[in-house]
Protein backbone atom coordinates (compact mmCIF):
# COMPACT_ATOMS: atom_id res chain seq x y z
CA UNK A 1 0.00 0.00 0.00
CA UNK A 2 2.80 2.39 0.88
CA UNK A 3 4.60 1.67 -2.37
CA UNK A 4 1.42 2.30 -4.32
CA UNK A 5 0.77 5.57 -2.45
CA UNK A 6 4.33 6.74 -3.06
CA UNK A 7 4.01 5.89 -6.73
CA UNK A 8 0.75 7.83 -7.02
CA UNK A 9 2.24 10.83 -5.22
CA UNK A 10 5.29 10.80 -7.48
CA UNK A 11 3.09 10.54 -10.56
CA UNK A 12 0.95 13.44 -9.36
CA UNK A 13 4.07 15.54 -8.77
CA UNK A 14 5.44 14.71 -12.21
CA UNK A 15 2.10 15.60 -13.80
CA UNK A 16 2.31 19.13 -12.45
CA UNK A 17 3.54 21.92 -14.73
CA UNK A 18 6.59 24.00 -13.84
CA UNK A 19 5.58 27.65 -13.88
CA UNK A 20 8.22 30.32 -14.60
CA UNK A 21 7.81 34.11 -14.77
CA UNK A 22 10.53 36.37 -16.18
CA UNK A 23 10.42 40.10 -15.44
CA UNK A 24 12.76 42.09 -17.68
CA UNK A 25 12.99 45.61 -19.04
CA UNK A 26 13.20 46.44 -22.71
CA UNK A 27 16.53 45.68 -24.35
CA UNK A 28 17.64 43.19 -21.68
CA UNK A 29 16.88 40.08 -23.72
CA UNK A 30 13.98 38.79 -21.63
CA UNK A 31 12.39 37.31 -24.74
CA UNK A 32 15.63 35.55 -25.67
CA UNK A 33 15.90 34.12 -22.16
CA UNK A 34 12.32 32.84 -22.33
CA UNK A 35 12.95 31.24 -25.73
CA UNK A 36 16.09 29.56 -24.38
CA UNK A 37 14.06 28.04 -21.54
CA UNK A 38 11.46 26.78 -24.01
CA UNK A 39 14.15 25.24 -26.23
CA UNK A 40 15.88 23.71 -23.19
CA UNK A 41 12.63 22.10 -22.05
CA UNK A 42 11.55 20.83 -25.45
CA UNK A 43 14.89 19.11 -25.97
CA UNK A 44 14.61 17.68 -22.45
CA UNK A 45 11.29 15.92 -22.93
CA UNK A 46 8.87 18.65 -21.90
CA UNK A 47 5.97 20.43 -23.55
CA UNK A 48 6.46 24.18 -23.31
CA UNK A 49 4.29 27.26 -23.76
CA UNK A 50 5.48 30.89 -23.80
CA UNK A 51 3.36 34.03 -23.49
CA UNK A 52 4.25 37.63 -22.69
CA UNK A 53 2.53 40.66 -21.22
CA UNK A 54 4.22 43.87 -22.45
CA UNK A 55 5.18 46.56 -19.97
CA UNK A 56 4.91 50.29 -20.59
CA UNK A 57 7.40 52.92 -21.64
CA UNK A 58 9.80 54.99 -19.50
CA UNK A 59 10.67 52.24 -17.05
CA UNK A 60 7.36 52.16 -15.15
CA UNK A 61 7.03 48.43 -15.63
CA UNK A 62 8.75 45.42 -17.15
CA UNK A 63 7.53 42.92 -19.70
CA UNK A 64 6.45 39.67 -18.02
CA UNK A 65 7.34 36.53 -19.95
CA UNK A 66 5.48 33.47 -18.69
CA UNK A 67 6.60 29.92 -19.42
CA UNK A 68 4.91 26.67 -18.44
CA UNK A 69 6.69 23.34 -18.82
CA UNK A 70 4.90 19.98 -18.66
CA UNK A 71 6.70 16.60 -18.69
CA UNK A 72 5.69 14.40 -21.61
CA UNK A 73 6.31 11.27 -19.56
CA UNK A 74 3.46 12.24 -17.24
CA UNK A 75 0.92 12.05 -20.06
CA UNK A 76 -1.02 8.84 -20.51
CA UNK A 77 -0.88 7.20 -23.91
CA UNK A 78 -3.12 8.97 -26.44
CA UNK A 79 -4.00 11.62 -23.84
CA UNK A 80 -4.59 15.17 -25.16
CA UNK A 81 -1.97 17.81 -24.48
CA UNK A 82 -2.53 19.71 -21.23
CA UNK A 83 -4.10 23.16 -21.20
CA UNK A 84 -1.57 25.69 -19.88
CA UNK A 85 -2.13 29.14 -18.41
CA UNK A 86 -1.42 32.37 -20.28
CA UNK A 87 -0.15 34.46 -17.39
CA UNK A 88 1.25 33.98 -13.87
CA UNK A 89 -1.14 33.92 -10.95
CA UNK A 90 -0.31 34.99 -7.37
CA UNK A 91 0.75 32.05 -5.26
CA UNK A 92 1.14 29.75 -8.26
CA UNK A 93 4.65 30.39 -9.61
CA UNK A 94 7.63 28.09 -9.11
CA UNK A 95 10.45 30.25 -10.45
CA UNK A 96 10.70 34.04 -10.74
CA UNK A 97 13.60 35.53 -12.73
CA UNK A 98 14.01 39.31 -12.31
CA UNK A 99 16.53 41.35 -14.29
CA UNK A 100 16.77 44.05 -11.61
CA UNK A 101 16.08 44.42 -7.89
CA UNK A 102 13.01 46.64 -8.21
CA UNK A 103 11.41 44.10 -10.55
CA UNK A 104 12.02 41.41 -7.95
CA UNK A 105 10.29 43.69 -5.45
CA UNK A 106 7.36 44.13 -7.83
CA UNK A 107 7.01 40.36 -8.08
CA UNK A 108 6.91 40.13 -4.28
CA UNK A 109 4.36 42.94 -4.10
CA UNK A 110 2.11 41.20 -6.64
CA UNK A 111 2.12 38.01 -4.63
CA UNK A 112 3.94 36.02 -7.30
CA UNK A 113 6.64 35.04 -4.80
CA UNK A 114 5.61 32.73 -1.97
CA UNK A 115 7.77 31.24 0.82
CA UNK A 116 6.40 27.70 0.43
CA UNK A 117 7.04 27.39 -3.29
CA UNK A 118 8.92 30.08 -5.23
CA UNK A 119 12.59 30.23 -6.11
CA UNK A 120 13.50 33.87 -6.77
CA UNK A 121 16.49 34.57 -9.05
CA UNK A 122 17.34 38.25 -9.31
CA UNK A 123 20.06 40.70 -10.21
CA UNK A 124 20.60 42.98 -7.24
CA UNK A 125 21.65 46.08 -9.19
CA UNK A 126 19.26 49.04 -9.44
CA UNK A 127 17.77 50.87 -12.43
CA UNK A 128 15.67 53.70 -11.05
CA UNK A 129 12.00 53.80 -12.00
CA UNK A 130 10.23 56.92 -13.25
CA UNK A 131 8.38 57.30 -9.93
CA UNK A 132 11.75 57.38 -8.16
CA UNK A 133 13.19 59.91 -10.61
CA UNK A 134 10.30 62.38 -10.58
CA UNK A 135 9.82 62.39 -6.80
CA UNK A 136 10.00 65.87 -5.29
CA UNK A 137 12.62 64.66 -2.79
CA UNK A 138 14.80 61.56 -2.75
CA UNK A 139 12.30 59.01 -3.99
CA UNK A 140 14.69 56.09 -4.30
CA UNK A 141 13.52 52.78 -2.88
CA UNK A 142 15.72 51.41 -0.11
CA UNK A 143 17.73 48.58 -1.71
CA UNK A 144 18.49 46.75 1.59
CA UNK A 145 14.78 46.72 2.40
CA UNK A 146 13.98 45.30 -1.05
CA UNK A 147 16.63 42.62 -0.60
CA UNK A 148 15.29 41.64 2.80
CA UNK A 149 11.73 41.41 1.41
CA UNK A 150 12.96 39.17 -1.41
CA UNK A 151 14.77 36.84 0.97
CA UNK A 152 11.85 36.62 3.40
CA UNK A 153 9.20 36.11 0.71
CA UNK A 154 10.84 33.35 -1.34
CA UNK A 155 11.41 29.70 -0.58
CA UNK A 156 14.92 30.18 -1.93
CA UNK A 157 16.64 33.35 -3.11
CA UNK A 158 19.51 33.52 -5.60
CA UNK A 159 20.76 37.10 -5.90
CA UNK A 160 23.90 38.80 -7.16
CA UNK A 161 24.88 41.82 -9.26
CA UNK A 162 24.37 40.05 -12.56
CA UNK A 163 24.54 43.29 -14.57
CA UNK A 164 28.13 43.73 -13.41
CA UNK A 165 28.85 40.13 -14.42
CA UNK A 166 27.46 40.84 -17.88
CA UNK A 167 29.62 43.96 -18.16
CA UNK A 168 32.76 42.11 -17.12
CA UNK A 169 32.25 39.38 -19.68
CA UNK A 170 31.12 41.54 -22.59
CA UNK A 171 27.81 39.68 -22.60
CA UNK A 172 24.16 40.55 -21.95
CA UNK A 173 22.23 40.06 -18.75
CA UNK A 174 19.88 37.46 -20.27
CA UNK A 175 22.82 35.06 -20.67
CA UNK A 176 23.95 35.71 -17.10
CA UNK A 177 20.42 35.09 -15.79
CA UNK A 178 20.36 31.82 -17.73
CA UNK A 179 23.53 30.81 -15.91
CA UNK A 180 22.02 31.80 -12.57
CA UNK A 181 18.98 29.65 -13.39
CA UNK A 182 21.24 26.68 -14.13
CA UNK A 183 23.16 27.16 -10.87
CA UNK A 184 19.92 27.37 -8.83
CA UNK A 185 19.15 23.73 -9.75
CA UNK A 186 15.46 24.55 -9.91
CA UNK A 187 15.02 22.90 -13.32
CA UNK A 188 15.69 19.17 -13.95
CA UNK A 189 18.45 19.78 -16.50
CA UNK A 190 22.23 19.65 -16.31
CA UNK A 191 24.67 22.39 -17.23
CA UNK A 192 25.48 20.71 -20.54
CA UNK A 193 21.84 20.98 -21.61
CA UNK A 194 21.82 24.71 -20.86
CA UNK A 195 25.00 25.30 -22.86
CA UNK A 196 23.68 23.21 -25.75
CA UNK A 197 20.65 25.51 -25.86
CA UNK A 198 22.89 28.54 -26.29
CA UNK A 199 24.81 26.79 -29.04
CA UNK A 200 21.62 25.87 -30.92
CA UNK A 201 20.56 29.54 -30.91
CA UNK A 202 23.68 30.27 -32.96
CA UNK A 203 23.88 34.01 -32.19
CA UNK A 204 26.68 35.47 -30.06
CA UNK A 205 27.46 32.00 -28.76
CA UNK A 206 30.92 32.77 -27.33
CA UNK A 207 29.80 35.91 -25.45
CA UNK A 208 26.62 34.21 -24.21
CA UNK A 209 28.55 31.23 -22.86
CA UNK A 210 30.91 33.58 -21.03
CA UNK A 211 27.93 35.35 -19.51
CA UNK A 212 26.32 32.01 -18.66
CA UNK A 213 29.44 30.91 -16.78
CA UNK A 214 29.61 34.27 -15.01
CA UNK A 215 25.99 33.89 -13.90
CA UNK A 216 26.69 30.49 -12.39
CA UNK A 217 29.78 31.83 -10.64
CA UNK A 218 27.97 34.93 -9.34
CA UNK A 219 25.21 32.87 -7.75
CA UNK A 220 27.85 30.65 -6.14
CA UNK A 221 29.36 33.84 -4.73
CA UNK A 222 32.55 33.48 -6.73
CA UNK A 223 34.34 35.93 -8.98
CA UNK A 224 33.32 35.76 -12.62
CA UNK A 225 35.32 33.03 -14.33
CA UNK A 226 34.85 34.33 -17.83
CA UNK A 227 37.27 36.85 -19.28
CA UNK A 228 36.31 39.70 -21.54
CA UNK A 229 37.07 39.09 -25.20
CA UNK A 230 39.32 41.33 -27.28
CA UNK A 231 36.48 43.23 -28.90
CA UNK A 232 34.89 44.16 -25.57
CA UNK A 233 38.27 45.17 -24.18
CA UNK A 234 38.93 47.46 -27.12
CA UNK A 235 35.56 49.19 -26.86
CA UNK A 236 35.59 50.00 -23.15
CA UNK A 237 38.65 52.29 -22.87
CA UNK A 238 37.37 54.43 -25.74
CA UNK A 239 34.13 55.08 -23.87
CA UNK A 240 35.98 55.86 -20.65
CA UNK A 241 38.26 58.29 -22.43
CA UNK A 242 35.36 60.09 -24.06
CA UNK A 243 33.36 60.44 -20.84
CA UNK A 244 36.12 61.09 -18.32
CA UNK A 245 36.86 64.55 -19.65
CA UNK A 246 34.59 67.24 -18.29
CA UNK A 247 35.55 69.71 -20.97
CA UNK A 248 35.97 68.87 -24.61
CA UNK A 249 36.14 72.37 -26.04
CA UNK A 250 37.71 74.47 -23.26
CA UNK A 251 41.36 74.85 -22.38
CA UNK A 252 42.31 72.38 -19.67
CA UNK A 253 45.02 74.73 -18.49
CA UNK A 254 42.53 77.56 -17.92
CA UNK A 255 40.21 75.23 -16.06
CA UNK A 256 43.07 74.01 -13.87
CA UNK A 257 44.01 77.61 -13.07
CA UNK A 258 40.45 78.42 -12.08
CA UNK A 259 40.27 75.38 -9.81
CA UNK A 260 43.60 76.34 -8.25
CA UNK A 261 42.20 79.81 -7.60
CA UNK A 262 39.23 78.28 -5.81
CA UNK A 263 41.52 76.01 -3.78
CA UNK A 264 43.22 79.03 -2.27
CA UNK A 265 40.06 81.10 -1.79
CA UNK A 266 37.76 78.58 -0.07
CA UNK A 267 38.15 76.42 3.05
CA UNK A 268 39.05 72.76 2.72
CA UNK A 269 35.60 71.54 3.76
CA UNK A 270 33.94 73.22 0.77
CA UNK A 271 36.60 72.63 -1.88
CA UNK A 272 35.28 69.29 -3.23
CA UNK A 273 31.83 70.78 -3.85
CA UNK A 274 33.21 74.01 -5.31
CA UNK A 275 35.50 72.07 -7.64
CA UNK A 276 32.64 70.00 -9.00
CA UNK A 277 30.60 73.20 -9.42
CA UNK A 278 33.39 74.82 -11.46
CA UNK A 279 33.73 71.77 -13.70
CA UNK A 280 29.99 71.47 -14.18
CA UNK A 281 29.48 75.12 -15.10
CA UNK A 282 32.50 75.32 -17.38
CA UNK A 283 31.11 72.34 -19.24
CA UNK A 284 27.56 73.72 -19.15
CA UNK A 285 28.45 77.17 -20.50
CA UNK A 286 32.09 78.35 -20.41
CA UNK A 287 34.91 79.36 -18.08
CA UNK A 288 33.53 82.88 -17.63
CA UNK A 289 30.32 81.35 -16.30
CA UNK A 290 32.32 79.25 -13.83
CA UNK A 291 34.18 82.43 -12.79
CA UNK A 292 30.82 84.10 -12.12
CA UNK A 293 30.00 81.15 -9.86
CA UNK A 294 33.08 81.81 -7.74
CA UNK A 295 32.35 85.53 -7.53
CA UNK A 296 28.83 84.83 -6.28
CA UNK A 297 30.14 82.38 -3.68
CA UNK A 298 32.72 84.79 -2.24
CA UNK A 299 30.25 86.79 -0.08
CA UNK A 300 28.85 83.49 1.24
CA UNK A 301 32.38 82.38 2.18
CA UNK A 302 32.87 85.68 3.99
CA UNK A 303 29.60 85.22 5.86
CA UNK A 304 30.65 81.69 6.79
CA UNK A 305 33.87 83.01 8.33
CA UNK A 306 32.13 85.78 10.26
CA UNK A 307 28.97 84.01 11.44
CA UNK A 308 29.57 80.28 10.95
CA UNK A 309 29.76 77.58 13.58
CA UNK A 310 32.88 75.98 12.11
CA UNK A 311 31.03 73.31 10.15
CA UNK A 312 31.12 75.14 6.81
CA UNK A 313 27.56 73.92 6.29
CA UNK A 314 26.25 77.19 4.85
CA UNK A 315 29.00 77.50 2.25
CA UNK A 316 28.78 73.84 1.23
CA UNK A 317 25.00 73.87 0.76
CA UNK A 318 25.04 77.19 -1.06
CA UNK A 319 27.87 76.05 -3.35
CA UNK A 320 25.98 72.88 -4.23
CA UNK A 321 22.61 74.49 -4.88
CA UNK A 322 24.09 77.48 -6.72
CA UNK A 323 25.93 75.18 -9.15
CA UNK A 324 22.76 73.18 -9.76
CA UNK A 325 20.71 76.34 -10.19
CA UNK A 326 23.12 77.90 -12.66
CA UNK A 327 23.29 74.65 -14.66
CA UNK A 328 19.54 74.33 -15.14
CA UNK A 329 18.16 71.95 -17.76
CA UNK A 330 16.87 73.60 -20.93
CA UNK A 331 16.37 72.58 -24.55
CA UNK A 332 19.87 73.83 -25.37
CA UNK A 333 21.45 71.53 -22.80
CA UNK A 334 19.36 68.55 -23.87
CA UNK A 335 20.31 69.03 -27.52
CA UNK A 336 23.99 69.44 -26.66
CA UNK A 337 24.11 66.23 -24.61
CA UNK A 338 22.33 64.18 -27.26
CA UNK A 339 24.86 64.96 -30.00
CA UNK A 340 28.04 64.53 -27.97
CA UNK A 341 30.51 61.98 -29.24
CA UNK A 342 30.67 60.37 -25.82
CA UNK A 343 26.95 59.61 -25.99
CA UNK A 344 27.23 57.89 -29.37
CA UNK A 345 30.13 55.85 -28.02
CA UNK A 346 28.15 54.93 -24.89
CA UNK A 347 25.16 53.77 -26.93
CA UNK A 348 27.40 51.61 -29.12
CA UNK A 349 28.88 50.12 -25.96
CA UNK A 350 25.46 49.43 -24.46
CA UNK A 351 24.16 47.62 -27.55
CA UNK A 352 27.48 45.76 -27.99
CA UNK A 353 27.90 47.02 -31.55
CA UNK A 354 30.90 45.56 -33.32
CA UNK A 355 33.30 47.58 -35.42
CA UNK A 356 31.69 48.39 -38.75
CA UNK A 357 28.13 47.85 -37.53
CA UNK A 358 25.70 50.71 -38.15
CA UNK A 359 23.74 51.90 -35.11
CA UNK A 360 20.80 54.30 -35.50
CA UNK A 361 19.63 56.43 -32.57
CA UNK A 362 16.09 57.83 -32.70
CA UNK A 363 15.14 60.51 -30.15
CA UNK A 364 11.52 61.36 -29.37
CA UNK A 365 11.35 65.12 -28.90
CA UNK A 366 8.29 67.00 -27.69
CA UNK A 367 9.26 70.38 -26.18
CA UNK A 368 6.40 72.45 -24.79
CA UNK A 369 5.64 76.04 -25.74
CA UNK A 370 7.12 77.31 -22.46
CA UNK A 371 10.36 75.37 -22.96
CA UNK A 372 10.77 76.82 -26.44
CA UNK A 373 9.98 80.34 -25.25
CA UNK A 374 12.53 80.02 -22.45
CA UNK A 375 15.30 79.15 -24.91
CA UNK A 376 15.03 82.24 -27.12
CA UNK A 377 15.85 85.90 -26.29
CA UNK A 378 13.76 87.21 -23.41
CA UNK A 379 11.77 89.72 -25.52
CA UNK A 380 10.85 87.02 -28.04
CA UNK A 381 10.06 84.46 -25.37
CA UNK A 382 7.64 86.82 -23.63
CA UNK A 383 5.94 87.47 -26.97
CA UNK A 384 5.55 83.73 -27.52
CA UNK A 385 3.87 83.29 -24.15
CA UNK A 386 1.37 86.12 -24.72
CA UNK A 387 -1.89 85.14 -26.47
CA UNK A 388 -1.69 86.01 -30.15
CA UNK A 389 -0.62 84.90 -33.60
CA UNK A 390 2.95 84.03 -32.58
CA UNK A 391 1.84 81.82 -29.71
CA UNK A 392 -0.73 80.03 -31.86
CA UNK A 393 1.83 79.40 -34.58
CA UNK A 394 4.34 77.88 -32.14
CA UNK A 395 1.67 75.76 -30.46
CA UNK A 396 0.46 74.42 -33.81
CA UNK A 397 4.00 73.60 -34.88
CA UNK A 398 4.75 71.73 -31.64
CA UNK A 399 1.39 70.10 -31.04
CA UNK A 400 2.83 66.68 -31.80
CA UNK A 401 6.17 65.29 -30.86
CA UNK A 402 8.60 64.15 -33.49
CA UNK A 403 11.27 61.52 -33.85
CA UNK A 404 14.74 62.87 -34.59
CA UNK A 405 17.45 60.47 -35.73
CA UNK A 406 20.63 61.96 -34.35
CA UNK A 407 22.68 59.46 -36.34
CA UNK A 408 21.41 60.99 -39.60
CA UNK A 409 22.84 64.22 -41.03
CA UNK A 410 19.48 65.96 -40.95
CA UNK A 411 18.65 64.94 -37.39
CA UNK A 412 22.12 65.75 -36.12
CA UNK A 413 22.05 69.22 -37.71
CA UNK A 414 18.64 69.96 -36.19
CA UNK A 415 19.92 69.37 -32.68
CA UNK A 416 23.25 71.00 -33.49
CA UNK A 417 21.33 74.18 -34.39
CA UNK A 418 19.51 74.12 -31.05
CA UNK A 419 22.74 73.39 -29.16
CA UNK A 420 24.45 76.32 -30.91
CA UNK A 421 22.06 78.67 -29.05
CA UNK A 422 24.36 78.10 -26.09
CA UNK A 423 26.37 81.16 -27.18
CA UNK A 424 23.25 83.33 -26.66
CA UNK A 425 21.93 81.54 -23.55
CA UNK A 426 22.64 84.57 -21.31
CA UNK A 427 20.04 86.57 -23.23
CA UNK A 428 17.34 83.87 -23.03
CA UNK A 429 14.14 84.25 -21.06
CA UNK A 430 14.93 81.26 -18.83
CA UNK A 431 18.37 82.67 -18.00
CA UNK A 432 16.89 86.03 -17.02
CA UNK A 433 14.32 84.36 -14.76
CA UNK A 434 16.81 81.97 -13.15
CA UNK A 435 19.34 84.74 -12.53
CA UNK A 436 16.73 86.90 -10.79
CA UNK A 437 15.63 83.98 -8.63
CA UNK A 438 19.20 83.02 -7.68
CA UNK A 439 20.18 86.62 -6.91
CA UNK A 440 17.21 87.05 -4.59
CA UNK A 441 17.99 83.71 -2.90
CA UNK A 442 21.63 84.67 -2.25
CA UNK A 443 20.61 88.04 -0.84
CA UNK A 444 18.22 86.33 1.59
CA UNK A 445 20.95 83.94 2.71
CA UNK A 446 23.36 86.79 3.44
CA UNK A 447 20.72 88.80 5.29
CA UNK A 448 19.76 85.81 7.44
CA UNK A 449 23.35 84.75 8.14
CA UNK A 450 24.09 87.99 9.98
CA UNK A 451 21.23 87.31 12.43
CA UNK A 452 20.57 83.55 12.44
CA UNK A 453 23.14 81.20 10.92
CA UNK A 454 20.90 78.12 11.19
CA UNK A 455 18.06 79.92 9.39
CA UNK A 456 20.48 80.92 6.62
CA UNK A 457 21.39 77.25 6.13
CA UNK A 458 17.71 76.34 5.87
CA UNK A 459 17.16 79.06 3.26
CA UNK A 460 20.11 77.66 1.30
CA UNK A 461 18.62 74.16 1.42
CA UNK A 462 15.23 75.42 0.24
CA UNK A 463 16.76 75.89 -3.21
CA UNK A 464 16.88 72.09 -3.45
CA UNK A 465 13.12 72.15 -4.05
CA UNK A 466 13.77 73.52 -7.55
CA UNK A 467 14.77 70.62 -9.75
CA UNK A 468 14.00 68.74 -12.96
CA UNK A 469 12.13 70.14 -15.92
CA UNK A 470 8.57 70.52 -17.16
CA UNK A 471 5.84 70.00 -14.57
CA UNK A 472 8.32 68.81 -11.94
CA UNK A 473 10.29 72.06 -12.24
CA UNK A 474 7.16 74.22 -12.10
CA UNK A 475 5.92 72.46 -8.95
CA UNK A 476 9.33 72.88 -7.36
CA UNK A 477 9.48 76.59 -8.17
CA UNK A 478 5.95 77.12 -6.80
CA UNK A 479 6.80 75.36 -3.53
CA UNK A 480 10.11 77.21 -3.22
CA UNK A 481 8.52 80.62 -3.76
CA UNK A 482 5.72 79.82 -1.31
CA UNK A 483 8.26 79.13 1.45
CA UNK A 484 10.67 81.95 0.57
CA UNK A 485 7.77 84.40 0.57
CA UNK A 486 7.13 83.54 4.21
CA UNK A 487 10.71 83.92 5.47
CA UNK A 488 10.21 87.44 6.84
CA UNK A 489 7.12 86.35 8.78
CA UNK A 490 8.81 83.21 10.08
CA UNK A 491 11.87 85.19 11.21
CA UNK A 492 9.66 86.96 13.73
CA UNK A 493 8.48 83.70 15.28
CA UNK A 494 10.33 81.36 17.69
CA UNK A 495 12.66 78.83 16.07
CA UNK A 496 12.33 80.11 12.50
CA UNK A 497 14.83 77.59 11.11
CA UNK A 498 12.79 74.71 12.48
CA UNK A 499 9.62 76.15 10.90
CA UNK A 500 11.32 76.49 7.50
CA UNK A 501 12.56 72.92 7.76
CA UNK A 502 9.03 71.70 8.49
CA UNK A 503 7.68 73.54 5.46
CA UNK A 504 10.48 72.19 3.27
CA UNK A 505 9.68 68.63 4.29
CA UNK A 506 5.98 69.23 3.68
CA UNK A 507 6.76 70.54 0.20
CA UNK A 508 8.26 67.20 -0.84
CA UNK A 509 5.60 65.07 0.86
CA UNK A 510 3.38 65.05 -2.23
CA UNK A 511 3.27 66.51 -5.74
CA UNK A 512 -0.07 68.25 -5.31
CA UNK A 513 1.11 70.81 -2.74
CA UNK A 514 -1.61 69.81 -0.27
CA UNK A 515 0.82 68.97 2.53
CA UNK A 516 2.60 72.31 2.16
CA UNK A 517 -0.67 74.25 2.20
CA UNK A 518 -1.73 72.39 5.34
CA UNK A 519 1.62 73.09 7.03
CA UNK A 520 1.41 76.79 6.18
CA UNK A 521 -2.13 76.96 7.52
CA UNK A 522 -1.06 75.18 10.71
CA UNK A 523 1.52 77.91 11.30
CA UNK A 524 -1.18 80.53 10.93
CA UNK A 525 0.39 82.00 7.80
CA UNK A 526 -2.23 80.98 5.24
Amino acid sequence: MLDRADTQAKAAQEARAIRIAILAMGGEGGGVLAEWIVDLAEHGGYLAQLTSVPGVAQRTGATIYYVELFPKRALAEDAPEPVMALMPMPGDVDIIIASELMEAGRAVQRGLVTPDRTALIASTHRVFSMTEKIAMADGRADAPVLLEACRNSAKSFFGADLAAAAERTGSVISAVLFGALAQSRTLPFEREAFEATIERAGVGVAASKRGFAAGMAAVRGEAAAAATDGAASRDRPAVQASTSSVLADTSRASLAALIAQAESAFPATARPVVRVGIERLADYQDLDYAQDYLLRLKPIADAERRHGDGSGHLLIETARELALGMAYEDTIRVAELKIRGSRFARVREEVRAREGQIVEIAEFMHPRLKEIAESVPAWLGRSMLRPGILRSAVENATRKGRVVKTTSIRGFLQLYLVASLKAWRRSSLRFVEEEARLTSWLERILAAAAKDYVLAVEIAECRGLVKGYGDTHERGVANYESIIGLIDHLAEKPEPAKRVQELRKAAVADDSGSALKAAIAQLGLG
